[in-house]
């Protein structure tokens, strides 16, 4: 069965960093690409990053390139998302994925940015 458990969302001011973790169990995460989508309230998901399954090869929303940076560690079976230059639109629910942005999900880690 897989399992994906996000953590390190927050309330974070405008122009702050986040780092979120996801860690994955249940299938074969170093022979899996991973993504990283999100929702927003009140609106659908919207895919955010895809990496490949061994890191070499990553791909940005355009609201995500150059503030968002995705990494992993296949030796602890775990993905990253590192937010900076956060902005009040940033804020959503954020999910690891197994695959593509249509893959199992996490249960989600909530980021909200806000004065």
């Amino acid at each position: 069965e897989v399992q994906l458990v996000e953590s390190g969302g927050g309330l974070v001011q405008p122009g702050g960093s986040l780092r979120l973790s996801c860690v994955a169990s249940g299938f074969s995460f170093s022979r899996s690409s991973m993504s990283w989508v999100r929702q927003a309230p009140g609106k659908g998901l919207e895919w955010v990053s895809t990496i490949s399954s061994g890191g070499g090869i990553t791909y940005y929303s355009e609201s995500a390139k150059g503030r968002f940076t995705t990494s992993r560690d296949n030796a602890k079976s775990s993905l990253y998302l590192q937010l900076t230059s956060l902005k009040n639109e940033d804020t959503a629910m954020y999910y690891c994925a197994k695959d593509s942005e249509y893959g199992p999900r996490g249960q989600g880690t909530q980021v909200t940015v806000s004065t």
